[in-house]
């Protein structure tokens, strides 16, 4: 009988192992590249991504522009980063002539330092920030970048400077601020002025019970403003009856309710006058809020209980507000604070 066929096995030449030892070691490397690669790729932080210790300070706001510059209802680069939340945001309005206010406010009541301003920041629950558009002007702009790059306590606005502006940059700022701090009020102040932030932050701290608040040194404004009157309108100002409240400009607040109906506005709903602080007032008496008066914003000179400190009524601020500034400084009764930081 046959013998049964046998199954024929053949031995593996030397070249073979060689072979096939060669192609694992290159499906090792490849797999150990990948796997170096994948884990840099996680740890590896994404782009524009910074330490949230070395995050700027100042910051600039560009905006959605429609058929106008006016159209700043959508802010479109405000970063990445959630809202900070403080008690209350002092935007402190300034502009390209005002680099000797902002000198002698950091040598008064703002520290020039980051380190005085985050302290003052955190013993107060306010932030502060100097608030300043564009301008056309490239020398201007060049000695502003410089300006941000040595203290880096602003917030640029994508809007003209320009003084017939303020209304428009007044909406800009209180926009931007919103979407950048979440904040109990947010305050507008003027760079010309004496404040004690100590106070200010008492007073704004006060349990209120009326959610939408205008709060400011109030004065009686004519509701007519226009360069013209009708016959009629020069008796009713005499006989007082088309007058409103309105906080005088150099400083006042808004609590955030009152911030969030703003920014929900379409920019041509409420009619803009050429004094900013009686278009504010005007809107405020139109919505309806809560107007409280404090007087202690506008004092003439430093008191015990004094928190904006300005030459009132015969300047819109203080006179000679370089000069001033400092003298007031060296007044025991308006820099004793236990919330000062300024180094002598």
């Amino acid at each position: 009988m046959p013998s049964s066929p046998k199954a024929y096995y053949p031995r593996p030449s030397r070249y073979s192992y060689v072979r096939r030892s060669s192609f694992l070691a290159f499906c090792l490397l490849i797999g150990i590249t990948s796997f170096a690669f994948g884990l840099v790729s996680i740890l590896k932080p994404a782009p524009g991504y910074k330490c949230k210790n070395s995050v700027a300070r100042s910051v600039s706001v560009v905006w959605e522009k429609g058929k106008h510059v006016e159209d700043l209802n959508r802010v479109s680069s405000v970063g990445n980063q959630k809202r900070y939340k403080v008690m209350g945001f002092v935007g402190i309005q300034t502009g390209f002539g005002s680099v000797g206010r902002r000198r002698s406010l950091r040598k008064t009541w703002m520290p020039s330092d980051k380190q005085g301003l985050q302290r003052l920041e955190e013993s107060t629950g306010l932030a502060f920030r100097f608030v300043i558009g564009r301008t056309n002007d490239n020398s201007k702009m060049s000695e502003l970048r410089k300006e941000v790059a040595e203290y880096d306590d602003f917030m640029l606005l994508d809007i003209e400077e320009e003084y017939s502006k303020l209304p428009y940059k007044t909406l800009a700022f209180f926009k931007a601020a919103y979407a950048l701090i979440d904040s109990d009020f947010y305050v507008k102040a003027d760079d010309d002025i004496y404040l004690r932030p100590d106070r200010l932050s008492l007073l704004l701290a006060k349990e209120r019970s009326h959610p939408q608040t205008y709060l400011g040194c109030m004065k009686k404004g004519p509701v007519f403003t226009e360069p013209t009157l009708k016959w009629y309108e020069p008796l009713s100002y005499l006989l007082g009856k088309e007058y409103f409240l309105h906080a005088y400009g150099p400083i006042y607040a808004l609590s955030a309710d009152v911030v969030a109906s703003l920014v929900a506005l379409r920019n041509d709903s409420f009619r803009m006058f050429s004094n900013e602080d009686v278009t504010i007032g005007a809107w405020m008496l139109a919505m309806n809020v809560n107007h409280e008066d404090n007087q202690a914003l506008c004092e003439p000179e430093c008191t015990p209980s004094s928190i904006a400190v300005w030459d009132i009524p015969k300047c819109s601020g203080l006179c000679n507000p370089e000069k001033k500034l400092l003298e007031l400084h060296e007044i025991e009764s308006c820099s004793k604070s236990p919330t000062s930081y300024y180094d002598e």
